[in-house]
């Protein structure tokens, strides 16, 4: 029964230092000033676990197709690339004023993603079809089928890959 009385004061406790903090706005959220180290840690960490464990179980198509390559860089140049950037662009009006700052996904991906090439298929499958709270990036899965997300993921793979002159051509929309 102590121990009882006891945690419900702990959580009486917690529960008001939240609200304290949550209504004082002594919290920045201006997306012009980064997070502490501890905060941005904390929240990288929880994203790429989540992301993680919500792709354990997708299934892979075969990307090499060149038709996913065409029609994913269509839609690439369209939706993607004034955060995500392309080849020769090193920043974008969009890419410095988003907090966090999307990744350069015109550059090789061992610079921002970790894990086997399925593995990276797989979570940037995830990120495109339910997008990052928060963060600017979209649920694209709301208006776009499997079939154009995976096509995407296509070309993103190849995007390191491609010279600014291929990507006019391969994102050249009719």
């Amino acid at each position: 029964m102590k121990a009882l009385k006891i945690l419900s004061i702990l959580l009486l406790l917690g529960g008001a230092s939240a609200a304290t903090v949550m209504y004082s706005g002594i919290v920045n959220v201006a997306a012009d000033e980064p997070h502490s180290d501890i905060v941005y840690w904390l929240l990288e960490e929880t994203r790429e676990a989540s992301i993680k464990k919500s792709a354990q179980h997708i299934k892979v198509p075969d990307l090499e197709s060149p038709e996913l390559l065409l029609m994913g860089g269509a839609d690439y140049e369209y939706m993607c690339s004034s955060c995500h950037l392309k080849p020769g662009l090193k920043e974008s009006d969009m890419s410095i004023g988003l907090y966090p700052t999307p990744p350069n996904l015109s550059i090789s991906h061992e610079t921002h993603q970790h894990g086997t090439d399925e593995e990276l298929a797989k979570k940037n499958f995830w990120v495109i079809k339910h997008g990052i709270k928060a963060s600017g990036m979209p649920a694209w899965g709301k208006t776009h089928s499997d079939e154009r997300i995976w096509a995407m993921v296509a070309f993103i793979k190849r995007l390191p890959t491609i010279t600014p002159e291929q990507y006019q051509v391969l994102t050249a929309i009719d």
